[in-house]
């Protein structure tokens, strides 16, 4: 008998050691499987995603992240019209998730949550080849650019946040110099030669010295250490506290009419993705002081508490990071 309970004991034993080790590769596993990541990301989110990357794959070896960039429209229907495998969504505008992932108007629904990481403004840049280099600056500027024959580059307002956002931004500025004809003069300037699906496209062009003032975000000014604009709070999309008057500009895109907000830059995770868990593991990455850091160092403005649409909605894992959206 005491023979039978001894037996009986060493297989319990064995039982509970084999499935602990289950357990513990396990959790091996989790680590050292290959994994793909796929991030698709606003265009001016290109330089310092590359470094969030780089950083996040140093830190987790078996992660390979394949990431894409280009206007943010453009991007998230890579997912919603075209049905590519994706991971990580980050975009120019926080208003593009709502817009085309929240199953609105019968459409399917992709997410219901999104995270606002980071602030950027609306600027020109320019070169010592641009055409009145010497004379430009922050109170003249509309002025050199409705100067014929400048050529002026931007990005498609149909696929990109910053096309949409720098015809909102001339439209606060015919209202804030009280000169109606800014709006028409400058983009008689920009022709459709000079647009591209991204403004981050045209910086060779602006380099060689094709186009003489280029649209495009503060945050790629500093990146590329350009010259730039420094233009007014009022109608540089950049502070939070002006959205009032920021929403009073409305331009027409193919996508509908859209009202100036202040340029916030959003991330999600869609409901298709294959790898939820790392994917959040990005986002937290990102939201971390190192992701932050990054970011700051690449011209960014840097939210304190990253705003949450909704909270009750965020991944568990990222509810510290954030707080709620500003009303």
């Amino acid at each position: 008998m005491k023979k039978g309970i001894a037996t009986i004991v060493v297989l319990l034993l064995a039982t509970i050691f084999i499935a602990g080790c289950a357990i513990s590769n396990k959790g091996v596993n989790q680590q050292t499987e290959k994994v793909n990541l796929y991030l698709y990301g606003a265009g001016t989110l290109a330089r310092p995603f590359k470094e969030i990357d780089e950083a996040f794959e140093k830190k987790y070896p078996n992660i390979s992240i394949k990431s894409q960039f280009g206007g943010s429209v453009k991007m998230v229907k890579q997912i919603t019209e075209l049905h590519q495998p994706g991971d990580i969504i980050a975009v120019a505008d926080y208003n593009v998730i709502p817009k085309y992932m929240f199953g609105e108007n019968g459409q399917t629904k992709y997410t219901d949550w999104y995270i606002g990481f980071a602030n950027n403004s609306i600027t020109f840049v320019y070169t010592d080849k641009s055409k009145y280099a010497n004379e430009i600056n922050s109170n003249n500027w509309y002025k050199i650019l409705s100067e014929r024959g400048v050529q002026i580059g931007r990005s498609n307002p149909n696929t990109d946040p910053s096309g949409y956002q720098t015809l909102q931004m001339l439209k606060l500025a015919c209202k804030y110099y009280k000169d109606p004809s800014i709006y028409e003069k400058i983009l008689a300037n920009a022709p459709e030669k000079n647009i591209r699906d991204t403004e981050t496209e045209l910086l060779s062009s602006l380099e060689a010295g094709q186009i003489d003032y280029l649209a495009i975000y503060k945050s790629d000014a500093l990146q590329h250490r350009l010259k730039y604009l420094e233009l007014p709070a009022q109608i540089n999309l950049s502070d939070p506290k002006y959205s009032n008057i920021y929403k009073e500009a409305v331009v027409d895109t193919k996508n509908g009419e859209l009202s100036g907000k202040p340029i916030i830059y959003a991330i999600t995770i869609p409901n298709n993705s294959k790898n939820v868990e790392w994917a959040i593991k990005y986002v937290e990455f990102l939201l971390g002081p190192e992701g932050q850091a990054i970011m700051k160092k690449n011209g960014f403005g840097v939210i304190e508490k990253p705003y949450a649409n909704d909270i009750s909605k965020v991944p568990a894992e990222l509810k510290q990071f954030v707080s709620e959206w500003p009303k």
